[in-house]
């Protein structure tokens, strides 16, 4: 008489094969959409060649899928790596998240959604802000991305009320939409700041300003002053966004870097309103940020 087959389920099944490296990874692409090859090296490996290696392993075991956007004028872009239908069932498990009804096309959808939007470059341009963060805290003691949200995260309501919130803060919802939030902590400073990941298409400049006013009403409501870190494409841009800030008054505090000036931890930021030097992240805090909001 044959033998039955036994079946064994496919979520089980990988789970026994993945890392805790690469729960890490499936987390955040559940949270985040998309990250690139030299995004995920950065954040989470110690050489490109070990994240590729270990990447077409997971694309084989069928928990990621990956796509190569073109190059305008030709070439293409590395890889872009995405959550497949067997990832997403892993993460839901590992959250003891429900699966809807119709979620086994969940990750065709997924995958078509972020291939086809037109802001896929700004999108992974704010991922890639994040992913350095983790990769420079990676390599340095005494570093740590405490928190990474997306901007969905941010727009939920009462996103950012504290334990001992009053109903307002609770159902507070945003009135500036920020690209992304995050807690950078270095030794004995710890930065909650807000990005605005800006790539230079919106125009005029002044719209950037405008945003302001959405985070000087999200200070009043929350009680707190957090930083808002406007990651720009170039010097020329940055420079006419702080005569902007002058002209128009502003004393929140607003810092600026330009995607090309090194890793956002290090001494890229300029403070709007103070002389001197540029400043590390982990500086963004404290009487810095005091001197600048009286």
């Amino acid at each position: 008489m044959a033998r039955s087959l036994r079946y064994v389920d496919p979520v089980l099944r990988v789970q026994s094969q993945i890392t805790d490296r690469d729960c890490v990874l499936l987390d955040w692409l559940a949270e985040h959409g998309v990250l690139t090859s030299v995004q995920i090296a950065q954040a989470l490996f110690p050489s490109l060649d070990y994240a590729q290696e270990r990447l077409r392993s997971l694309v084989g075991l069928r928990v990621l899928e990956r796509f190569r956007p073109s190059r305008v004028g030709g070439g293409s872009f590395p890889y872009h790596y995405v959550l497949a239908q067997l990832g997403l069932e892993v993460i839901a498990a590992q959250r003891g998240e429900h699966l809807e009804r119709g979620y086994r096309d969940r990750a065709r959808r997924r995958r078509w959604q972020l291939t086809n939007r037109a802001n896929l470059a700004h999108l992974v341009g704010v991922n890639g802000f994040f992913t350095a963060l983790a990769g420079h805290a990676r390599i340095r003691p005494g570093c740590e991305l405490a928190r990474w949200w997306s901007a969905r995260q941010c727009q939920q309501m009462g996103a950012f009320a504290g334990e001992d919130a009053d109903v307002a803060e609770r159902t507070y919802i945003p009135k500036s939409r920020p690209d992304g939030h995050g807690i950078w902590i270095e030794d004995d400073s710890q930065i909650p700041f807000l990005l605005e990941y800006d790539t230079g298409t919106e125009r005029p400049i002044s719209r950037l300003v405008d945003k302001i006013d959405g985070y000087e009403d999200f200070a009043r409501v929350a009680g707190r002053v957090w930083p808002v870190l406007f990651w720009l494409p170039g010097p020329v841009r940055e420079r006419h966004l702080h005569e902007e800030l002058t002209d128009a008054g502003v004393r929140y505090p607003v810092v600026t870097a330009t995607h090309g000036a090194g890793n956002p931890a290090d001494a890229v930021w300029w403070l709007h309103r103070r002389p001197g030097r540029r400043l590390r992240l982990a500086e963004l805090g404290g009487q810095n940020l005091i001197a600048v909001v009286r």
